[in-house]
């Protein structure tokens, strides 16, 4: 009887030494997290299904480092439907009883949420913004052999969840990080939808005074 490893985000809940460990293996190149992306990628490439890594992981991937507990990745339907017949039952499981986009890494314990293309972001009512389809090369790019939404991208989607879900304000935090951390430029609303630029605006010029004092 094959025994099912402890859920990685239980073992980062607990706390103490064992949860440092764990989160600084990612950025070290080792551990469950690191694994578990590693492993998916590959499967993902291995049969030529498009996908762009989403989340906190591909703002670490940009170069600002933010830990997480899951994998957050962006498919299309007819790519989450091939994933499931090929994959469920061979590394990977639903993460709970009925759940069609959330999946757990049987050997890491290490959880994956699915975005489809065409799902709206925040509160999913239908909005300006939408996730995009990861088969476009003009919305991705590859950094260390991982394909990731680009940055503008990434940061559109961000302000559109947190702009309309109250649950979401964390993803407006985590754009005025990006602006402070990578000194962003105030000319990157031009590249966003118009439904999200007076928010990036008023996020810079927040982050500037922050940087001031």
């Amino acid at each position: 009887m094959t025994v099912e490893p402890i859920a990685y985000e239980q073992i980062l809940r607990k706390g103490g030494s064992r949860a440092i460990r764990e989160t600084s293996g990612y950025f070290e190149k080792r551990g469950p997290l690191f694994h578990a992306l590693h492993q998916l990628v590959q499967r993902l490439d291995a049969t030529a299904i498009p996908y762009a890594l989403l989340g906190a992981l591909a703002m670490t991937q940009h170069g600002h480092a933010r830990m997480t507990e899951d994998i957050d990745v962006l498919l299309t339907p007819a790519g989450l439907d091939q994933f499931r017949q090929q994959f469920i039952g061979r590394g990977y499981r639903p993460a709970f009883e009925g759940a069609k986009k959330s999946f757990r890494d049987t050997e890491t314990g290490v959880r994956i949420d699915v975005v489809t293309t065409g799902e709206y972001p925040g509160d999913g009512l239908p909005k300006p913004v939408a996730f995009p389809d990861p088969a476009n090369p003009d919305i991705t790019t590859e950094v260390d052999g991982i394909h990731v939404l680009k940055l503008e991208k990434l940061i559109e989607l961000k302000l559109a969840s947190g702009m309309t879900a109250p649950h979401r304000l964390r993803d407006l935090a985590d754009v005025q990080d990006l602006i402070a951390r990578l000194n962003l430029p105030l000319s990157l609303a031009a590249q966003l939808d118009p439904s999200v630029r007076e928010t990036y605006l008023d996020l810079w010029h927040k982050s500037q005074l922050n940087t001031e004092h």
